[in-house]
């Protein structure tokens, strides 16, 4: 086995973050998103968790193979633990849409940053992962729209919960900017402005504004 350096250190440590998130989403896409408000939100919730789910075990079968481990890969029982809060903690359908789209755009900004550093194994591991992602940012963002546009006491709600997650989201990414070696080894772009990126592509949906002080 060859010595890891702190570069691939780094990066492991970030794809399973990634993949931990994953796999909590495509457990609460089941747990709660079988209480979704229609029948077509149900069937939605459910195949979109199959997709995390599908994501979280390529992702953790690829950190086995950056650790030069032998082996049968190993069936994932549980997160190891670097799963964002909001995500673990969804309980309701508008906490859960919450999630899903802030944590996903997290995710995004981060990935097409180490696609877009060209680092030869991470494009050939990401590019298919990314593109599929899209679709579950594109049904987050809609039904986000909807939750933000409704009547009574969700639109109040669905802003509290971005409240909560979208904080937390921000200093993870933050964690990774700090994180020079990942630049320096070229498994993502270096001097990357990932907390900006992922302020542009959340307002597109929820203007900062709207949910620090809206009513």
């Amino acid at each position: 086995m060859t010595k890891q350096t702190a570069g691939l250190q780094a990066f492991i440590e970030l794809i399973e973050g990634v993949a931990d998130n994953k796999y909590v989403m495509g457990d609460r896409l089941v747990e709660v998103g079988i209480g979704g408000p229609n029948l077509e939100a149900i069937l939605s919730s459910v195949a979109m968790a199959q997709g995390e789910l599908g994501h979280a075990r390529l992702l953790y079968n690829w950190t086995f193979d950056l650790r030069e481990k032998k082996g049968k890969k190993p069936e994932i029982e549980k997160q190891s633990g670097k799963a964002l809060d909001g995500v673990v903690k969804a309980k309701d359908w508008i906490s859960l849409i919450a999630a899903l789209y802030t944590v996903n755009v997290a995710l995004d900004v981060v990935l097409k940053s180490a696609l877009e550093a060209r680092h030869a194994e991470v494009v050939a591991r990401i590019h298919k992962l990314i593109k599929e992602q899209k679709e579950h940012i594109m049904y987050a963002s809609n039904w986000a729209h909807q939750l933000l546009h409704d009547k009574g006491a969700v639109p109040r709600r669905f802003r509290e919960s971005l409240e909560q997650i979208i904080p937390e989201a921000e200093t993870w990414l933050l964690t990774i900017e700090n994180t020079t070696e990942l630049g320096a080894e070229g498994y993502l772009l270096p001097n990357v402005s990932l907390v900006q990126s992922f302020k542009e592509q959340i307002g597109k949906v929820a203007p900062q504004g709207a949910v620090a002080h809206g009513n």
